[in-house]
């Protein structure tokens, strides 16, 4: 007996520990060491350890709650702690909880708990969560959440919790343009954490968070409202405040099953992140009498979803590579129905999750749709052994080597020029300003690299060959399909200056591309074997955009790159007006909004045309700073009236030059 004891007590610490690593991955590294099934059912044997042996340790997971305050933001303590919710899966359990009582059900949202307290009617402060006790002020960052409002018609003093969530839509357009993370972002949840707790609320406004309010924590003031001690009018009254508010059911005993399978049924189609539901009574003063325990409120509880979890053959393990290097794991099984949809594949995300599964071809396993919505492998039952992992990167053949990042084994590929790690090059190439392709998102182009349909910038004109594989891919169908193509066919034909400077050269924008262009006559093959020496006789050109320019074309893979695009390609002869020439040699800068023109965009290009050049800063070299405001304090315009740089209007700008 004894020794079982000793044995329960040391499986215990290893889970514990096991389940703090992999809450302090998920919720601060953005990483994902274990599955959320895994994560489960080793927090439900914790549990269930717990009141077998009468020992709960310090640090037990269901002992503690929320992340650490790690950021440099201000910290701040709860007036009272704010404890997580005791959960269940079972729907009878709904029912035997709520009694004789009525009940309001709504989504339990998966993004950041914040508390908000208005005073006189205007936003005063926004607090995270944190770990329950201390928690993040962040109330610059709240006040630039789409929807929340800054005024409200109370004037009393108010207090309200509530979820900052990112959509799913939003999260993966935000992902595709985030520049300073090396990896995407796992899932909204996380995106929404780093989000909220910047320390440039620039940041925050630009990833469209949104605040969903689920609580009214505490009132006071004159023309206090009567909620008549119901939880759904408290929420009626928040909706009137402007505030929105997380979508809702009443249920009782009878009608649970019918509310539980109305959101069950929504949330295929639901937008916004939730991982499961919430239960509170609507009698507020009994909730409020039962108290609570160490870690649960009494008046609440959440309910997971049941996982449908369906047996399956493992097939292969294809292996995505990405811009960050990493290789990645995708399962391909036999396909199976979960949750109303074929589901035929699952991320592994990494080797350390293959090596505890053990993944052998031809396995039985288990799937189940992760929140009813990611697909994961739960069970491996035959474990016949590990998959190799590839010895050559899939997208460029070099060799792969397997390393610890975070704790976690990745497997990366070691070529710095792998064309999976160039896809900002493949990006730049289709943008507007260059070939102009529409239909061919950032993470698109990942997918076509990572399944070696696109190695270099010419097979984008290839694609048309690859339908049958690209109209399966997600968010592709037969019209969008169509649409690429007939803009990938449109891009073929085009300025010389726009080609040059789709070719992603550093230092080589637009306006230099159109110099260069403009001086060798539109003539590719001298720009070729341009010398650095006249490239800087070229008014505008300097040593150092001499230099990179001939730098890139003196390596022979580039040289391969252009001559394959110019196989797909046509130049259009573009007509230098030499009478309209009137701006050679002058530079000029433009700052502030502008009313000739539709944008600051067409202003330049009405420049270039001309034979000006269009900087972003103001320095000696400058001759006019265009802003229709010429008396501002801007720094541009002050630095203009330091160096003696004369400030034009859009009106004075095409007085002199037409």
């Amino acid at each position: 007996m004894e020794k079982q004891y000793e044995e329960k007590r040391k499986k215990m610490k290893e889970i514990v520990e096991l389940l703090n690593r992999a809450s302090k991955a998920y919720y601060q590294d953005a990483k994902e060491i274990m599955s959320n099934y895994e994560y489960d059912k080793l927090y439900d044997d914790l549990v269930a350890l717990e009141k077998e042996t009468g020992i709960i340790l310090a640090n037990s997971p269901t002992q503690n709650v929320g992340y650490e305050v790690l950021s440099e933001l201000p910290k701040e303590a709860h007036a009272s702690r704010m404890l997580s919710l005791d959960k269940t899966k079972e729907i009878a359990d709904l029912e035997s909880w709520i009694g004789e009582k009525e009940g309001v059900l709504s989504w339990k949202l998966d993004g950041l708990t914040i508390v908000l307290s208005y005073e006189g009617g205007s936003l005063k402060k926004a607090v995270t969560r944190g770990n329950g006790e201390i928690g993040e002020v962040i109330t610059n960052n709240a006040k630039v959440f789409k929807n929340l409002p800054l005024e409200i018609p109370f004037k009393g003093d108010l207090v309200l919790r509530g979820e900052a969530v990112i959509s799913y839509s939003d999260f993966e357009k935000i992902n595709e343009q985030i520049k300073d993370t090396n990896t995407k972002y796992k899932n909204p949840r996380n995106l929404c954490s780093g989000s909220v707790r910047q320390l440039n609320n620039q940041i925050t406004a630009e990833r469209n968070v949104k605040f969903y309010a689920f609580s009214l924590v505490s009132y006071q003031g004159e023309d206090l409202p009567d909620f008549e001690n119901s939880r759904k009018k408290q929420l009626l009254w928040l909706e009137k405040q402007g505030f929105d508010v997380v979508e809702r059911k009443i249920v009782t005993r009878e009608t649970m099953e019918k509310g539980v399978q109305w959101f069950s049924k929504q949330i295929t189609e639901n937008d916004i992140p939730s991982d499961g539901l919430v239960l509170l009574y609507d009698d507020i003063a009994y909730g409020k009498s039962l108290g609570t325990t160490a870690k649960y409120p009494r008046d609440s509880i959440a309910f997971k979803w049941q996982d449908e979890i369906a047996e399956t053959k493992l097939l292969e393990v294809e292996w995505s590579a990405s811009r960050t290097g990493l290789i990645n794991p995708i399962a391909v099984f036999s396909p199976v129905e979960l949750e109303g949809t074929t589901v035929s594949r699952a991320s592994l995300h990494n080797i350390s999750i293959m090596e505890k599964l053990e993944l052998g071809l031809g396995d039985e396993i288990t799937v189940y749709k992760a929140n009813m919505i990611i697909p994961q492998i739960a069970e491996n039952k035959t474990r016949s052994g590990m998959v190799p992992c590839p010895e050559k990167c899939p997208v460029c053949s070099a060799n792969t080597c397997v390393k610890q990042e975070n704790e976690v084994k990745v497997l990366v590929c070691n070529n710095p020029d792998c064309q999976a790690k160039q896809v900002k090059t493949f990006v730049h190439f289709m943008s507007r300003d260059a070939m102009n392709v529409e239909g061919l998102s950032e993470a698109t182009i990942e997918k076509l690299i990572g399944k070696g349909i696109v190695k270099e910038l010419a097979d984008l004109f290839s694609l048309q060959n690859y339908k049958d594989v690209i109209v399966e891919m997600e968010g592709f169908g037969n019209k969008s399909f169509e649409n690429m193509v007939a803009s990938i066919e449109r891009a073929r034909t085009v300025s010389m200056p726009q080609f040059i400077y789709s070719l992603g050269i550093s230092n080589i924008g637009l306006s230099n591309a159109k110099l260069i262009c403009k001086a060798y006559e539109n003539d590719l093959d001298r720009m070729i074997n341009a010398k650095i020496e006249e490239l800087i006789e070229i008014d505008g050109i300097g040593q150092v955009i001499a230099e990179t320019f001939c730098a890139y074309m003196s390596k022979e893979k580039n040289i391969k790159i252009i001559n394959n695009l110019r196989k797909e390609m046509q130049f259009k002869n573009v007509e230098v007006n030499e009478e309209e020439q009137s701006m050679v040699g002058l530079q000029f800068v433009i700052t502030g909004s502008v009313e000739k023109f539709s944008n600051r965009k067409e202003l330049k290009a009405y420049i270039e045309d001309r034979g000006g050049k269009v900087t972003g800063t103001v320095s000696s070299k400058t001759n006019y700073l265009i802003n229709n405001d010429s008396q501002s304090n801007s720094s541009k315009n002050k630095k203009a009236k330091e160096l003696g740089v004369s400030v034009l209007t859009e009106e004075q700008f095409l007085e002199l030059f037409g």
